[in-house]
């Protein structure tokens, strides 16, 4: 897309079959507000089934042959995972990848375009909880689910439905520049660009028990006792196991090294103090273990690519006075 068009340039917004509301409400309200008096996009709805949402009264301006004259064409959503597009809108979405067009999928809707074919060995974005099944399906592409969006080429993809807004303002930063996506961000009250990515809202609790009871005793002496160095030669014989076999076998039942697992059982607790608690950056690294605030910081950006006044800022319904 050329940057400033003099032209509003045309986004079709596909509705797809027992569309969500909510997925279509974000593409919907940026690309069809005006700003300053001004039509930054000439928003057009595209329906090629005739399978309408009761819930919705949106009225579609045609079917597939808008995408002939669109710029930007966005999929907001999909609903069966397990089911791929008609051959029709395959064939549409093929033609305007050939012609150039930016192509977006917002949320699940980089599954229609990973069935059509678009994203093979390409780099993509799509709700976590779709990873482990989207990585099966479409074993070409290359899935990044710890950002919020990704573009590669001509095709955008973007995370999670929220993600779907910082997707959408990028796009009118990329082709307005700054200011403009900056307005209508604050016109949406809605940051204009997030820090971080969606690794920060996946859950991925560690196992707590495992077929080894004496592994889980290890386990929870470990969780109640975060603050202590711990080694491995002692504690493999306090198990009365060689360094290698402890490792092997705490490997097996935690999925991690032993270092690892520390790693992330001290930043687990670190996070529910950052939510639960008004400590202090410093006091949170020392209850958890870490021996200095500096790399509780370090390991935290790591795993979350906030940090942990960020996370706080985020997780917490209020801010606490004591945040470092």
């Amino acid at each position: 897309m050329p940057k400033h068009p003099s032209a509003p340039p045309v986004v079709a917004l596909l509705l797809y079959p027992d569309f969500s509301l909510f997925h279509i409400a974000v593409p919907y309200m940026v690309f069809s507000t005006d700003l300053d008096g001004r039509k930054l996009f000439d928003l057009r709805m595209v329906q090629w089934q005739k399978t309408p949402n009761p819930l919705a009264q949106i009225k579609a301006d045609g079917g597939l042959e808008l995408l002939e004259h669109a710029d930007i064409i966005i999929m907001p959503g999909w609903t069966d995972l397990n089911e791929p597009p008609t051959q029709s809108l395959i064939n549409a979405l093929n033609q305007a990848d050939q012609n150039g067009k930016t192509i977006v999928g917002l949320c699940f809707g980089t599954y229609a375009l990973a069935y059509a074919g678009l994203l093979n060995g390409k780099r993509a974005a799509t709700h976590w909880a779709g990873e482990a099944d989207f990585r099966a399906k479409f074993p070409h592409i290359a899935l990044d689910i710890n950002l919020l969006y990704v573009e590669d080429g001509n095709i955008i993809t973007s995370a999670g439905t929220a993600a779907a807004m910082d997707c959408c303002l990028a796009i009118v930063r990329n082709i307005y520049g700054i200011k403009t996506a900056n307005k209508l961000a604050r016109l949406f009250v809605s940051a204009p660009h997030r820090e971080g990515g969606q690794a920060q809202f996946i859950e991925q609790p560690l196992p707590r028990k495992t077929a080894h009871e004496n592994m889980n005793q290890l386990l929870d002496y470990l969780r109640e006792n975060l603050t202590r160095p711990h080694h491995i030669d002692d504690l493999a014989k306090q198990l009365s196991m060689s360094r290698s076999t402890f490792t092997r076998h705490f490997r097996h039942a935690t999925g991690l090294s032993f270092a690892r697992w520390l790693i992330e059982i001290r930043l687990q607790k670190g996070r529910d103090l950052l939510e639960s608690t008004d400590s202090s950056i410093e006091e949170i690294a020392e209850k958890c273990g870490f021996a200095s605030s500096t790399l509780f910081r370090q390991q935290f950006k790591n795993k979350h690519q906030i940090s942990p006044t960020q996370w706080r800022k985020c997780f917490t319904s209020e801010p606490y006075s004591r945040h470092v």
